[in-house]
């Protein structure tokens, strides 16, 4: 059953987006993907599981625990888990405006 995020208004005090865009929306799917949605209409598919399954993943390693995969929220636009991992949401938005389906390098 694929799993929901969808972001509230909530940000710190004095913090500002710099981007116009923000994430705003994820869905988590099977095979450590995710379909996210922007606030511009940007839509696609993240692709990770080249990145947690990889020896070099980091990090992201842990992300392959999929209790933890799926634990996946929006904070200030970006995509972050409760180990700490993140992506940058600026490169997010440019691979899947671009080409609608990211796959994330190792």
């Amino acid at each position: 059953m694929p799993i929901e995020t969808v972001t509230q208004e909530h940000r710190p005090a004095g913090v500002i987006a710099a981007a116009p865009w923000r994430v705003s929306a994820v869905n988590v799917q099977p095979g450590y993907r995710l379909s996210i949605t922007c606030n511009d209409g940007t839509s696609g598919v993240v692709d990770m599981s080249a990145l947690v399954n990889s020896a070099q993943a980091g990090i992201f390693a842990a992300l392959k625990d999929a209790q933890l995969f799926q634990q996946v929220s929006i904070e200030l636009g970006a995509l972050t888990w409760p180990n700490g991992a993140d992506l940058d949401p600026l490169w997010v938005h440019e691979e899947i405006g671009n080409n609608k389906t990211w796959s994330v390098p190792v």
